[in-house]
């Protein structure tokens, strides 16, 4: 029994389904993605410090190369690389070194000068730039059809894909689980697997382990149509304030987080983060001063205390999660699925990920990811 249908849930469905795993069950207490997958940004990108999900990123974003032929999916891969724009010494320093470890792991990012930074991306301004970091295979794709291509697959091999019908509990007994409650009525089970994203603390505490997942609402905003824009304008971040851009259509999509995010599950837009997001305009992006806004959304980041993911299992080993991707669950959902197929069948997984256990907080300190956005 799967809990969660966005990224990650719908791929372990279909990676389980494939592996000739029986009676596979999803539920999702909304449509497939409605949760945090579909208000995603859909980057994709293998730049990260941390070398595990250097390794989750990169599986990830090879199966989103060969989607369309794998799944008969088309979902709008754009390959127009990822821009890390840097103005601080120590930041160059920590992308330089996390620039090494991609390299070791065959990701072509490279250090640029803040002059090709701006050939690269002509709309962003340069006052207080030190460096940048590219990499040309990392881009955007779209999450709905992603979540589309893996449910219909998994459903063409067997899986049962429930929507609108929201898990209410875990029975056990003792620390083996029996079944799991929903809306809809009792289903028996002896294994549950926690892909529910930012809800995932919840799912957690009906099993008896505890999931530290965190949520914090980040905000989205379309513009009207941008004259002249490159449509290989690459997804360009301002890794300073966390503002960043990339092409949608003939416009751009914006996002920014903010510091004064407070956690919850709160999805309305607030007009103190487009003052916000408007300031950052200015300073990085100032071509972009008078381009209108039209629409915008919020979704929902599942953050963690040290911005990795939590994998692995809990209980007596049948209860299994993939939750606290801090942002970042749709760039490495395929092969979190993957990893949740290996988990429940006993298998060694493709990389190490037993650092990124749910019980790791309780000992000495995490290591942290830092290309968090």
């Amino acid at each position: 029994m799967i809990i969660g249908g966005g990224v990650i849930g719908v791929s372990a469905a279909y990676h389980l389904a494939a592996a000739g795993v029986r009676d596979v069950v999803l539920i999702e207490r909304g449509a497939l993605g409605s949760g945090s997958t579909c208000r995603a940004a859909g980057g994709v990108r293998a730049q990260f410090s941390d070398r595990v999900n250097i390794e989750l990123a990169t599986r990830s974003l090879e199966t989103y190369e060969r989607f369309g032929e794998r799944f008969g999916q088309d979902i709008d891969l754009r390959q127009v690389g990822y821009l890390f724009l840097l103005d601080q010494p120590e930041t160059v320093a920590e992308f330089e070194a996390a620039v090494a470890v991609q390299n070791d792991l065959g990701v072509p990012s490279r250090m640029i000068s803040v002059a090709e930074a701006q050939r690269l991306s002509p709309l962003i301004g340069t006052d207080g730039l030190l460096a940048a970091v590219y990499s040309p295979t990392d881009g955007h794709c779209t999450p709905e059809s992603v979540v589309l291509g893996f449910a219909t697959t998994a459903r063409r091999l067997g899986a049962r894909l429930v929507t609108n019908c929201a898990a209410t509990g875990i029975e056990r007994d003792g620390d083996r689980i029996i079944a799991v409650s929903t809306e809809a009525g009792r289903i028996e089970t002896d294994t549950v697997i926690c892909a529910a994203g930012a809800w995932s603390r919840e799912v957690g505490a009906w099993a008896g382990v505890d999931l530290p997942v965190v949520p914090l609402r980040r905000q989205l905003v379309l513009t009207e149509p941008v004259n002249g824009l490159d449509p290989a304008t690459p997804f360009t971040i301002d890794f300073g304030t966390a503002f960043y851009f990339r092409a949608e259509g003939a416009g751009l999509l914006l996002g920014m987080s903010d510091p004064d995010e407070q956690p919850g599950f709160n999805l309305n837009r607030s007009e103190g983060w487009l003052a916000g997001v408007a300031a950052a305009v200015q300073r990085r992006a100032p071509a972009l001063a008078d381009v209108g806004l039209t629409t915008g959304w919020a979704g929902l980041y599942e953050m963690t205390p040290d911005h990795n993911a939590l994998i692995g299992t809990g209980g007596d080993g049948r209860f299994l999660y993939a939750a606290g991707f801090s942002g970042h669950g749709f760039m490495m959902g395929p092969a979190a699925g993957e990893v949740l197929r290996d988990l429940y069948l006993q298998r060694p997984t493709f990389t190490d990920i037993s650092g990124f256990h749910a019980g790791r907080f309780a000992g000495a300190a995490s290591r942290r990811e830092m290309n968090v956005v």
